[in-house]
């Protein structure tokens, strides 16, 4: 621990240090800028990852039928696709040719099978309900 002494000169202190040697110092140091790293990693580096791979499965599930929007807000169903773009068609007869990337979100998907259960849908409490009804 440095030595600390304190001098006073009309009405002011004055604290003077003197260091003993560095021991662990050094290590302890570099503790702060290591947690900030660790941190910036949790909190920006890992999470934009995860949405970019998230996006890009997203991009590679699109089929010809679904409905999507894309980044700039237009929406379109997907009539033709190759390795690089997408087919929108906006309306009847107007076609548009968009990159992957601007793929933003299925509306509706034709392509993808749905994670219902249809043996179960019979026992499900909203259709008992009705039957009672």
């Amino acid at each position: 621990m440095p030595d600390i002494t304190t001098c006073h000169t009309e009405g002011e202190y004055v604290f003077l240090a003197t260091d003993q040697g560095s021991g662990g110092s050094g290590f302890i140091s570099l503790l702060p800028i290591v947690a900030i790293v660790v941190l910036m990693y949790f909190l920006l580096i890992r999470p934009q990852n995860k949405r970019r791979r998230e996006m890009q499965e997203l991009q590679s599930q699109v089929g010809v039928g679904d409905e999507i929007q894309t980044t700039s807000g237009l929406y379109g169903t997907v009539v033709e696709m190759d390795d690089e773009s997408v087919t929108l068609e906006a309306s009847p007869g107007v076609k548009l040719r968009f990159a992957r990337g601007a793929v933003g979100r299925v509306v509706t998907s034709t392509s993808r099978p749905t994670d219902v259960d249809d043996s179960d849908a019979g026992n499900s409490d909203a259709s008992k309900t009705i039957e009672q009804g």
